[in-house]
C-alpha cells in the first residue's frame, strides 16, 4: 500500500508540474471563440502571444470571409477602416518564418501568408490569420491530394477529416499553429454573413483578442 500511495503521489506532482494549455479569446459581435495555440509552431505562437498581450489585434476587422472556406483577420490597416479601403496587405512589419506541418481541420487557425515567387519560403504574415471554415472531405479526395503532394494522412487525420471537413488542399502550404476549442458556432456565424466583392463583410466584424482567464 506504501508503494502505491508514493507512486500516486509522483503521478500527482508530475501533472502539477506540467505547463498549463494556454488559451486564447476571441470576441466577436457573433460570440465568443476559444482557441489553443501548438507547442509545435513555436515562432508562431510566441508572437500571436506577444500581439494579443499589446493589444495589437483589439478593433481589427475580419475582413476576408467566404463560406465553406474562412475566415480571416489581422490586419492592422482593417481597424476603423472605411467600406471603400482595401485590405489584407497590412501587417507588423515583419514575416514569421514557416512552420508547416499541421493541417488544415475545420477550426484550425493559420497564418496568411504572400503567395507567388516574392515568397519562396512561405513565411507567415506577421499577424494576419484565417480560421479554416471548411467543407466536407472524402477518403478518395484526401487520397488524391496525398498522391500530389506527397503527404501522408494518418487514419487519425482521414478519419477527423471525413468527420469535420476543411481545407485540406492548403496542406503543405501555409502554417497551422492552433485551433478553436470552443466557439465553433462562431465560426459558422461568421462564414455566412453577406459580403461585398472582394469578401470583405458589409457589416464590419471586430474582433478583440484576449488571454482566457
Amino acid at each position: 500500500m506504501k508503494k502505491i500511495f508514493l507512486f500516486s503521489l509522483l503521478i500527482a506532482f508530475m501533472f502539477s508540474c506540467s505547463p498549463k494549455q494556454e488559451l486564447f479569446v476571441i470576441e466577436t459581435d457573433y460570440g465568443n471563440m476559444k482557441v489553443k495555440l501548438y507547442d509545435s509552431t513555436p515562432q508562431h505562437r510566441d508572437n500571436f502571444k506577444k500581439l494579443v498581450a499589446e493589444g495589437y489585434y483589439n478593433d481589427l476587422l475580419f475582413h476576408r470571409v467566404i463560406n465553406n472556406f474562412m475566415v480571416q483577420g489581422g490586419d492592422p490597416d482593417s481597424k476603423g477602416a472605411p467600406s471603400t479601403k482595401r485590405l489584407g496587405m497590412g501587417g507588423p512589419g515583419y514575416r514569421t518564418p514557416a512552420e508547416i506541418g499541421a493541417f488544415h481541420f475545420k477550426g484550425t487557425l493559420a497564418a496568411a501568408r504572400q503567395g507567388g515567387p516574392s515568397n519562396p519560403q512561405k513565411e507567415s504574415s506577421g499577424s494576419q490569420f484565417y480560421i479554416v471554415h471548411g467543407k466536407s472531405v472524402t477518403e478518395a479526395e484526401l487520397a488524391n491530394l496525398a498522391k500530389q503532394k506527397g503527404i501522408t494522412y494518418s487514419a487519425e487525420d482521414i478519419a477527423r477529416y471525413v468527420k469535420n471537413g476543411g481545407t485540406p488542399f492548403l496542406d503543405n502550404e501555409y502554417t497551422v499553429f492552433g485551433e478553436v476549442v470552443e466557439g465553433m458556432d462562431v465560426v459558422d456565424k461568421i462564414a455566412t454573413v453577406e459580403v461585398a466583392p472582394g469578401d470583405r463583410p458589409v457589416k464590419d466584424v471586430t474582433m478583440k483578442i484576449s488571454a482566457a482567464k
